[in-house]
C-alpha cells in the first residue's frame, strides 16, 4: 500500500517592504563587508540562487555585457538567469574592491572572504542573513533559502507562469515548484475575503 506523504510546509517569504528593509540595512555602510554582503543578498533575492550556488559562482560564469549568469545547480545541472544593471554594478564594485591576495583555489570565485583567500562558507552565510533580517526588525525566521522562496513567489506573482518559475529555479519537476502557487492562492483567498468587508 502506498503511504501518503505529509503536505509540504508553505515557506516563509518576505513581502516587498521587508525586502526593502533588509537591503536598506545592508546599504547603511559603505564598508567592504557591507558591499559584498549587499551584492550577495541581492543575488539570492533577485536571481533565486541557492546558498551553495551563490557561494560557488565563478567570475567566468557572468557576462557583464548582457547580465547573463550561468548557474550550476543540484546535480551540476546548469541554468541561465539574468541580473539587473543594479545587481551587476554591485557585483562589479565588489570585485573591483576585493583584494586579490595570493593565488588560491577561491581566486575565480565571486564571493570570498574579505581578504580573497577563501570562499564564504555556508554557516557564515546563514548567520549573516539571519543577523541582517533581525537588524531590519523582521520577526520571521529568515535564512538564505527564504530569499530564494521570496524570489520565486515574486516571479510567480509577476508572470502568473509556473513553468517560468520552474525554469528560473532549475527545478526538474513542476511539482516542486507548485508550492509557490499555494502562497499566491492563500493571498488571493485573503484578498477576496477582505473585498466585501
Amino acid at each position: 500500500m502506498k503511504t501518503r506523504r505529509p503536505p509540504r510546509r508553505i515557506p516563509e517569504v518576505l513581502d516587498p517592504e521587508e525586502q526593502a528593509r533588509i537591503l536598506g540595512e545592508l546599504e547603511r555602510s559603505d564598508s567592504l563587508s557591507a558591499l559584498r554582503n549587499l551584492a550577495l543578498v541581492r543575488l539570492l533575492l533577485n536571481a533565486g540562487l541557492r546558498a551553495r550556488e551563490a557561494r560557488e559562482l565563478k567570475i567566468k560564469y557572468l557576462d557583464f555585457g548582457t547580465g547573463k549568469l550561468k548557474v550550476r545547480g543540484k546535480g551540476r545541472k546548469e541554468r541561465i538567469v539574468w541580473l539587473s544593471a543594479e545587481d551587476l554594478a554591485l557585483v562589479r564594485a565588489w570585485l573591483d574592491r576585493k583584494p586579490s591576495g595570493k593565488p588560491s583555489p577561491s581566486g575565480d570565485l565571486i564571493f570570498t572572504s574579505l581578504d580573497g583567500s577563501r570562499p564564504v562558507n555556508d554557516r557564515w552565510l546563514r548567520r549573516m542573513v539571519k543577523r541582517v533580517a533581525e537588524q531590519a526588525g523582521i520577526v520571521k525566521d529568515i535564512h538564505p533559502h527564504s530569499l530564494r522562496h521570496t524570489f520565486a513567489t515574486d516571479l510567480l506573482r509577476s508572470t502568473k507562469n509556473l513553468r517560468l518559475v520552474q525554469k528560473a529555479l532549475g527545478h526538474n519537476n513542476i511539482e516542486t515548484t507548485t508550492i509557490y502557487a499555494h502562497i499566491v492562492d492563500d493571498e488571493l483567498e485573503s484578498a477576496m475575503k477582505e473585498l466585501r468587508k
